[in-house]
């Protein structure tokens, strides 16, 4: 998690985030609201979603399944950030949270499969991620959360975009299209996007070289004074 403020915070949440009216619940209507606006504008604030948690938290009655599917669907994608796991340290036993009136909770069914898709985004297991995601079983988590969710489907592309920087120089098309969960044109526009180059005839995706997949040859040099050395033999003579 980021400790500097996103840039487009407004002002009102700032006041809200970092004054003594954080914990105050007469202002979860304006922190909820502002979490949609993130939801439709690819935005994200993880101490304002926190702020939010924490008062459902201190007053129970107040609590929205729909709203902290919808943090825990934003922290998803701020992987290997430790985003999503905080959130979760902030739900603590369901039982503390009365049902809802109006409609079932939502929030024990798909927990364990957020829980999940967010530790096979940890692990880098990206094809899991895109077959678990697609199942029959998350149809409902698709159709009435991420869909909603501006940009989600390419939000994790980039968590996975900054996998492959970190650890390839050349990756195989293919391989790269199971990551992405794309193929095709849709994956040629997206290489393209990126500013990546591949050879048409081995089907061979070049990342750009950066600190973190460059390989540096490193000489080690031990510097051992002679009196030093003496009294490791001796001490190995010893033993």
């Amino acid at each position: 998690m980021s400790a500097l403020p996103p840039p487009t915070r407004p002002e009102v949440i700032e006041i809200l985030v970092s004054g003594v009216d954080r914990y105050n619940p007469s202002n979860i209507g304006i922190l909820e609201d502002y979490l949609y606006h993130q939801i439709r504008s690819q935005e994200y604030d993880c101490m304002a979603n926190l702020a939010i948690l924490k008062l459902y938290q201190f007053n129970p009655d107040l609590y929205n399944p729909d709203v902290v599917i919808n943090i825990l669907i934003k922290a998803l994608t701020t992987a290997p950030q430790p985003d999503f796991n905080l959130c979760l340290s902030l739900l603590g036993e369901r039982d503390a949270y009365p049902p809802p009136q109006d409609e079932p909770d939502t929030l024990p069914i798909l927990l364990p499969y957020l829980t999940n898709l967010s530790g096979l985004l940890h692990q880098c297991r990206f094809p899991t991620f895109w077959a678990v995601y697609r199942s029959a079983e998350l149809e409902s988590l698709r159709d009435n959360y991420t869909v909603e969710c501006v940009g989600f489907e390419d939000s994790v592309r980039d968590v996975a975009i900054r996998a492959v920087r970190a650890a390839f120089q050349r990756i195989d098309k293919e391989r790269l299209g199971s990551y992405l969960d794309l193929e095709g044109e849709a994956l040629d526009e997206y290489i393209s996007r990126l500013g990546w180059t591949q050879d048409k005839n081995n089907g061979v995706v070049s990342v750009p070289a950066n600190p973190d997949n460059r390989i540096e040859a490193t000489v080690v040099r031990e510097n051992i004074q002679l009196p030093q050395l003496t009294k490791i033999i001796a001490h190995a003579q010893a033993a």
